[in-house]
């Protein structure tokens, strides 16, 4: 076979096989959720303590994608928009900073410290969830405070604090920008709650 017919045959073959992709890849985004108290009131002088247990995460809640429902009512767990961290520790953080700003105790304490403290909570991410076609944004926690008491513990609240807030816009910037508002409003009525179960 003459050599010179093997070269058009050839890039014609390698032309139909482009290992090249066809469109550039789609780059993954991390959001960070960091939810914080608008203001900052300091330790109270009453010398009580608070220790925060780690989050614990309901169905779904320990993916890192942020989750959005579709037209169909599915579930969109996003591979390429996610949380920086996973949201119950983006959650769990929030929440101890913002209570360390409450000036509701004179400490709020971590798993693992070796101060015996007044009260200790129990938290759950139940739900940090978008419906674009709602245009709501929903989060939601679960709270259990408890007062230690020699071997037994007091229950001084049972509660779940939902917020749902409107989204502003669409795509995937809106849908964060209300999870992230969602997330802010449901801490802000944590407090509320634990203020109140507190006293006394």
């Amino acid at each position: 076979m003459n050599r010179r017919h093997l070269f058009p045959l050839g890039a014609a073959f390698l032309g139909g096989c482009s290992v090249l992709p066809a469109q550039k890849d789609q780059q993954r985004r991390d959001w960070p959720l960091t939810p914080r108290r608008p203001t900052a009131l300091g330790s109270a002088r009453n010398g009580r303590t608070l220790l925060i247990r780690t989050m614990a995460a309901g169905p779904g809640m320990d993916a890192r994608g942020v989750q959005w429902l579709l037209k169909d009512g599915s579930l969109n767990t996003d591979y390429y928009e996610q949380w920086s961290v996973p949201p119950t520790l983006a959650m769990e953080e929030g929440l101890r900073r913002w209570l360390s700003d409450s000036g509701l105790f004179a400490a709020v304490l971590a798993p693992g410290s070796s101060v015996a403290p007044d009260f200790t909570l129990e938290t759950e991410l139940i739900t940090l969830l978008a419906d674009p076609q709602a245009g709501t944004a929903r989060a939601g926690l679960s709270l259990i405070l408890l007062q230690p008491n020699g071997d037994r513990s007091r229950v001084r609240l049972q509660k779940t604090v939902s917020a749902e807030v409107r989204m502003n816009g669409t795509g995937v910037e809106a849908i964060v920008a209300a999870l992230r508002l969602a997330a802010t409003v449901a801490l802000e009525q944590a407090e509320a709650a634990i203020a109140e179960a507190s006293r006394g």
